[in-house]
């Protein structure tokens, strides 16, 4: 589905089943430097269990329009022209490593849209090492090869290649794309606070060997939001949507059916 925001144009996949305003909708946000494409293997469930799916390229990410936003609170304010184009309410957002960041920004500002929501792989703040900002900032690939060796629990077993480096290919989506959005991440503190505003249904999951939010962080974020439910999926690093789909997609319908 191709839209446009402000003359851009904008991507999400819904499944091939568009919006049905008798259902309700689930958005997909990815992380730093990905697109919808990582949500290939949930996306298609959902809209099969009688959801509407929208899993978004956010702009200058995947088939979407640049340029890359900058900020958190920018994308934030960028997702309420997308979610106010389509009229759409009761929305339950599921986010992974930045889009968790999104989640709170946005539910700090539009609470009202929200009916539940999902942190995969999230914090309340996402501090990014200074090396990595550097190699990213130089379009140099060895920001990605770090990237994935802190994502996976073990990177080596795709047989095929890293599904990341199909996504993230060039110097010029390392640089203007994967630097930009681990900068956003760096600079967002406003996660605190908006943690303690979150009022509706909230799940949040974590792989037990992530080494980019290791458990103890995680717990810390599952205090602050009042009445969170928290899951931890072993045998996991921080790809939970690729190392452990089908497992992560059931405990969000369980969640959701509740």
């Amino acid at each position: 589905m191709i839209f446009k925001i402000e003359n851009k144009n904008v991507y999400a996949s819904d499944g091939g089943q568009g919006i049905n305003r008798d259902k309700e909708t689930i958005v997909f946000l990815h992380g730093s430097g990905l697109s919808h494409i990582v949500w290939s293997l949930t996306e298609q469930f959902f809209s099969n269990n009688n959801f509407n799916v929208m899993s978004l390229d956010l702009p200058g990410h995947g088939n979407s329009d640049g340029p890359t936003l900058t900020s958190i609170e920018e994308i934030s304010e960028w997702l309420e022209k997308v979610f106010d184009q389509f009229k759409l309410n009761n929305l339950t957002l599921v986010g992974h490593s930045q889009g968790c960041l999104e989640i709170l920004q946005y539910s700090s500002k539009y609470n009202e849209r929200l009916k539940k929501l999902v942190f995969i792989g999230g914090s309340y703040k996402m501090p990014v090492h200074p090396d990595l900002i550097n190699l990213a900032s130089n379009g140099h690939g060895d920001a990605v090869k770090l990237m994935m060796k802190w994502g996976f629990k073990d990177s080596k077993k795709f047989i095929a290649g890293n599904p990341i480096e199909r996504i993230i290919q060039t110097p010029r989506d390392i640089s203007e794309i994967l630097a930009v959005d681990l900068i956003a991440c760096n600079k967002y503190m406003n996660g605190l606070n908006a943690a303690k505003l979150i009022k509706c249904p909230s799940l949040l999951i974590f792989g037990a060997d992530d080494k980019m939010i290791n458990l103890e962080v995680g717990k810390k974020f599952s205090n602050l939001v009042e009445g969170s439910i928290t899951s931890i999926i072993e045998n996991c690093g921080h790809m939970i949507m690729i190392e452990k789909a089908f497992e992560m997609r059931e405990k969000i319908l369980k969640f959701l059916k509740k």
